[in-house]
């Protein structure tokens, strides 16, 4: 079975050489969103700004593959800053339920366009 290319007008164009998601029979790879608002294309300010961002990019894309939250299993998260750690719990309360996706949490150097939080992972359909 082919992959199907996912876009959406509701997260951030890719920046580069990637699809904002590819889905191949149940599954559907999410790739890194990082907190650029999708109408033009620039960072949004602060760091609780740019983790609700992030959360609503990765959601825009799941919606745009006819998936919902729930179907996201795993979510890998990349600060860098990882005081913001429980910041990030906070705010993903607003945007998840319970039970939660399986998670990473990751302390990198720096990320695109100097964000400060960048998310991707992966959905299963039933």
């Amino acid at each position: 079975m082919a992959k199907t290319v996912i876009e959406t007008k509701n997260a951030p164009a890719a920046i580069g050489t990637y699809s904002q998601a590819i889905k191949k029979n149940n599954i559907t790879f999410l790739s890194g969103q990082i907190p650029l608002d999708p109408k033009t294309m620039e960072l949004v300010d602060g760091i609780e700004a740019q983790i609700h961002q992030v959360f609503k990019n990765l959601i825009a894309v799941i919606k745009a593959s006819n998936a919902s939250v729930g179907d996201l299993m795993k979510l890998n998260i990349y600060l860098t800053d990882l005081t913001h750690f429980a910041l990030v719990n906070e705010i993903m309360t607003n945007y998840f339920n319970e039970p939660y996706p399986a998670r990473a949490a990751v302390g990198v150097k720096s990320l695109p366009k100097g964000a400060l939080v960048e998310a991707d992972g992966f959905l299963v359909e039933d």
